[in-house]
């Protein structure tokens, strides 16, 4: 039903309601039929369905064929190790996932407003009780708790810039509207989500839930699919790659034991133990976790990740499209400058003895509906901004508001551009007027200065248009302020709004938050674009943009209207230089977001309105404000800044680069170690020699003692150095030409000192033999472990900046320890005692590839 074209009656006759509103019984028995007031999530997935998606991997199915053919093998030690493997890392996969999902519940339960409801009665009640037919009032600074149909309206303006993009307030009215009308140009609707910025209304709930227009959009962003991370992409290429060559590999080792005449059952349970040793079972817990710590820290920093994916994500952006209201600047007007007797002044030099200064303070708070309570401000930033510069002068507004009787009020419309109020001013009821400076000119016939008023010359009004000129130009907004003194008895209308004597204008501006202009500073040394895009005006973005150093000589600064009359052609030649967009529209934050996407870059793009939600979805990494967001875009996002702030984004984007680098350093240390027990494999079976581990030796190391050192090492903190390197191509896969070669150096090292631990063995202990180079091998991954931390010496960075890697060692050593010294499990382990001798060797041998990586990383630094 179309509720605009129906009389306020005919809403009301239609819910069944009078003027004390619905009873608590009827408000029941409807809440029963359309439920509450609520926007519904996607329905979650339920946890047996999340349990099971964790077993598709290929990786994981191969584990899975492995075990089952240990267990048709009669290995029944193989295959218990490798399904609790498994099944520890489905289950820690899943209560990640559901973490992640409460971790979102927890926030929108934060963010849960009241509304004020007529039942027999003013009351106050959740905005989630409200039910269709609820008489709500509203009163500047109240978020519209639901589509109503406005009934009674005292000046009421509603900022609708969530919903229709139009960052204007909108008058709304009671009156009857007729015709098809979009819904911008509804003003007798309020919906939810929206901000009432000024005056008061009554207005009769309408639509709830799901069944409002927020609710509509929401309802086909939950069903838009968002794109896969680089790391995503990045680790299914690599999974696919490696799944190919230990498939190769195991065929061969297999082919090789079947023509050396080992029993057919043995040979293919060596295959298995090979393929268990080669694939890094601990990669997908290791990524979970070191991304889930990654979300704690970044939540501590006001940046909350809804997926735990989009962590790593965040190190590729090489673009951030960032808002300006709020998140580069403090959301907060404030006075700047102050033209009044013909001169420029600062706030601070107002003086209450000087009756020119009182008379322009008088008319800053008496055309004024914001206000001040517990030192916040309620209603129009603008407005705020007057009384707070009015306070500084000490002023008491409640006393001069009590002692003063509004006695008319014309409020603020888009054509007039002024507001007008009257009072008594000593004894005198006087007009107050304040709006723009051209309108109030054109309204004027004479100036008040401290010689007392006197008529308004031409060259008066140029030199006010020169000065307003030249505050626009620099990013400030500017409102006049006039008034005229009238007869007894007299009503105010728009009629007397003329032969105005004007007083002055304040210029203001919403300043940049104190941390933006380092935070821009380090994004560009980080070499990401940082770009504005705002529904400002294009001089007073471009002023700002340049003040925080997001827009530099010889970049441009275009609106929206603009944007649509280019070309893809001319777009994508000018791309790299547009810093600044004004006056946007949602079709356009979609253009650009695929424009430099086409480019192969990785966009981030933050917003707080339901209209932001398309490309908050269509960017890489969307980021919703936490403060000022709808649901919807929050819903959208993969972020969620908590304080609104552009740093906010910077440091997430480093903690993202970090996690990424951990990520790929533990990596490279699980296929480094794996390599090394393959490669000893190979050799020994291509070569004719035994064997030289058991099924349960390449089980223990790869199970036991890889995991805790992969996991320290993706705990490494985050160095200085992470927003000095070039954002990650997101095109690049992890398997580069310099990870192979180091895998391959480093992994052979490691292999050449267990096939030497090996052969010693055969020489001097043929019966330990197999033993020795079990232990050097473990050991050797337990040391190497302190290689891959960082790509700098260890002795550099230190051993204690990370005691999560000293407790890995420990903790592993521990264990091989707990093997070798009890007796009662060496036949469990097929393992036999050893001398000192033999121990000497295995530490000797299992520390030299430690000792060569560490001194080739630390002679390239002097170099």
């Amino acid at each position: 039903m179309e509720w605009y074209q129906k009389t306020t009656e005919e809403v009301k006759k239609h819910f069944s309601i009078g003027e004390q509103g619905r009873s608590q019984a009827e408000v029941d028995k409807l809440r029963e039929q359309v439920g509450w007031n609520r926007l519904n999530e996607e329905k979650a997935a339920p946890i047996w369905k999340v349990f099971l998606s964790q077993f598709a991997d290929l990786l994981v199915i191969i584990l899975l064929v492995a075990a089952t053919i240990s267990f048709v093998s009669g290995n029944i030690e193989s295959t218990i190790v490798i399904f609790v493997v498994i099944l520890m890392n489905a289950i820690l996969g899943t209560v990640q996932h559901k973490k992640a999902e409460k971790s979102l519940q927890s926030l929108k339960s934060m963010s849960s407003p009241t509304a004020r409801v007529i039942r027999g009665g003013k009351i106050e009640i959740t905005t989630e009780e409200i039910v269709p037919g609820d008489i709500v009032v509203l009163e500047a600074g109240d978020i519209v708790p639901a589509d109503a149909r406005v009934i009674s309206s005292h000046s009421l303006q509603v900022n609708e810039s969530s919903l229709t993009g139009e960052s204007l307030a909108i008058e709304k009215t009671a009156n009857l509207l007729e015709g098809t009308l979009p819904l911008a140009d509804r003003l007798n609707m309020v919906y939810s989500g929206s901000l009432v910025n000024y005056g008061r209304a009554e207005v009769v709930v309408t639509e709830t839930g799901m069944q409002t227009e927020i609710g509509k959009i929401a309802s086909m962003m939950n069903q838009t699919k968002e794109r896969k991370t680089p790391l995503q992409i990045s680790l299914d290429q690599f999974s696919k790659k490696l799944a190919f060559v230990v498939l190769i590999v195991c065929l061969i080792v297999f082919g090789l034991s079947l023509y050396r005449q080992m029993e057919i059952l043995d040979a293919m349970m060596f295959a298995v133990a090979l393929a268990v040793a080669a694939i890094p079972e601990a990669l997908g817990s290791i990524v979970t976790i070191v991304q889930a710590m990654g979300t704690q820290k970044m939540a501590k920093q006001n940046a909350v990740i809804k997926n735990l994916k989009a962590v790593e994500t965040l190190g590729s952006v090489s673009v951030i499209c960032s808002d300006k209201t709020g998140t580069l600047t403090q959301n907060k007007m404030s006075v700047q400058k102050i033209y009044i007797n013909q001169e420029m002044i600062d706030p601070s030099d107002l003086d209450l003895k000087n009756d020119l200064h009182r008379y322009l303070l008088y008319n800053c708070i008496l055309t004024n509906d914001a206000r001040i309570v517990d030192n916040k401000g309620i209603g129009d930033p603008t407005e705020y901004s007057l009384l707070e510069m009015s306070q500084k002068a000490s002023l008491d507004i409640d006393l001069i508001r009590e002692m003063m009787e509004r006695l008319g009020e014309l409020p603020f419309d888009s054509e007039r551009k002024r507001m007008s109020t009257m009072y008594k001013l000593h004894g005198t009821p006087t007009i107050l007027t304040k709006g723009a400076i051209d309108a109030l000119l054109d309204l004027s016939t004479s100036i008040r200065t401290s010689e007392g008023i006197i008529p308004l010359t031409e060259q008066m009004r140029e030199e006010i248009r020169e000065e307003n000129i030249r505050s626009s130009s620099q990013g400030l907004r500017v409102l006049g302020f006039a008034y005229r003194e009238v007869d007894h008895g007299t009503t105010l209308t728009m009629d007397l709004e003329q032969e105005l004597t004007f007083v002055g204008f304040v210029s203001m501006v919403d300043p940049p938050r104190p941390e933006s202009m380092q935070a821009v500073k380090d994004a560009k040394m980080a070499g990401m674009k940082p770009i504005m895009i705002t529904g400002d005006h294009k001089i007073t973005a471009t002023a700002i943009a340049r003040q925080i150093g997001i827009y530099e000589e010889g970049d441009y600064a275009i609106t929206g209207e603009e944007l649509d009359g280019m070309s893809e052609e001319e777009l994508n030649q000018k791309l790299e230089k547009i810093s600044v967009y004004a006056r946007v529209s949602p079709e356009n934050k979609i253009r650009i977001v695929d424009s430099w996407q086409r480019k192969g870059h990785i966009v981030s793009m933050t917003g707080d309105g339901v209209n932001d939600a398309p490309a908050l979805k269509k960017a890489d990494i969307g980021i919703a404000m936490g403060i000022t967001g709808t649901e919807v875009s929050k819903d959208a996002a993969s972020m969620i800044l908590m304080d609104d702030n552009f740093a906010t984004i910077i440091k997430a984007v480093a903690n993202g680069r970090n996690v990424y680098r951990n990520i790929k350093n533990a990596i490279q240390f699980l296929f480094s170690g794996n390599m090394a027990g393959i490669m000893v494999v190979l050799i020994a079976s291509i070569g004719g020699m035994p064997l030289p581990f058991a099924p349960v030796h390449l089980l223990f190391m790869n199970l036991l003692t890889d995991s805790l050192p992969a996991l320290a090492i993706g705990m490494e903190p985050a160095t200085g150095q992470l927003l000095k390197e070039r954002p990650r191509d997101p095109k690049e896969g992890i398997l580069t030409k310099s990870f192979v070669s180091k895998v391959l150096v480093q992994g052979g090292l490691i292999g050449i000192a267990t096939l030497s631990a090996f052969l010693i063995g055969q020489e001097y202990w043929p019966a330990a033999a197999s033993t020795m180079a079990f232990y050097t091998l473990t050991m050797a991954r337990l040391f190497h472990g302190f290689n891959c931390r960082t790509q700098e010496s260890i002795f550099k960075v230190g051993f204690r900046s990370n005691p999560y890697s000293i407790g890995a060692f420990v903790a592993g050593t521990a264990l091989l320890l707990v093997v070798a010294l009890i007796p009662a499990l060496h036949p469990l382990f097929m393992v036999r005692s050893i001398t000192w001798a033999m121990a000497g060797i295995v530490v000797g041998l299992s520390m030299i590839p430690t000792i060569l990586i560490q001194a080739t990383k630390l002679l390239r630094k002097k170099n």
